[in-house]
């Protein structure tokens, strides 16, 4: 069985047209009308990815779901989505609440196709999937920080970091080679994904 995609938005044609091209690619799609729904669900099925819709009714929009997934699980790809477009929206998203990707309405279904591959790809390279048995892999120290690239866990003069997977991409990337300078391609690249026009933002608020 393929893996599974929670959709929580309440406009029941986005769910349509979501659920339309994301089980043509072979994922298993399950959908809630609001938050409390979707933390439900959340509670008895095995859920790889969460597709958010901000603006929800009742107790639980989208960042409130978005914060509890997050408190639960670091192992579950969050992508947002709302018809916002302020810079605020973004950063309480993508920061505070540990989101992977931020899209604003109105989207091409294409688009969030691609972010779903691009963000369960991230996870997958990050060992959520991975088997047992094989070669430690090294660390990464620059100063106070030090990254096990085998748990991808970063810590700060004996701290752990909490970062996203997404954002445990990209300091491995820079911590690869310090002092190097990327470009948004080329990061966006080292995350598993090709950039795209709307993605710029989204980089920088990961950086």
């Amino acid at each position: 069985m393929g893996q599974t995609i929670l959709i929580a938005e309440d406009d029941m044609d986005i769910v349509e047209l979501l659920s339309l091209y994301l089980s043509g690619e072979g994922y298993r799609i399950l959908s809630a009308v609001d938050g409390q729904q979707a933390l439900t669900l959340m509670e008895t099925q095995k859920v790889d990815l969460a597709i958010l819709d901000i603006m929800m009714p009742g107790k639980y929009d989208g960042l409130a779901v978005c914060k509890e997934l997050r408190k639960q699980s670091g192992s579950i790809g969050i992508i947002m989505l709302t018809a916002r477009t302020q810079e605020m929206d973004k950063v309480s998203g993508l920061m505070n609440l540990g989101a992977d990707a931020y899209i604003t309405k109105p989207f091409h279904p294409l688009e969030v196709v691609a972010y779903v591959k691009a963000a369960l790809r991230r996870y997958c390279q990050l060992g959520g999937e991975g088997e047992g048995g094989e070669e430690a892999l090294p660390l990464l120290t620059v100063g106070p920080l030090e990254l096990d690239l085998m748990k991808m866990v970063l810590r700060k003069n004996g701290e752990v970091v909490p970062l996203t997977p997404t954002e445990l991409k990209i300091a491995a990337k820079l911590m690869a080679a310090p002092g190097r300078v990327y470009t948004e391609a080329q990061l966006y690249a080292c995350i598993g994904g090709a950039l795209y026009e709307s993605d710029e933002n989204t980089m920088m608020v990961h950086i």
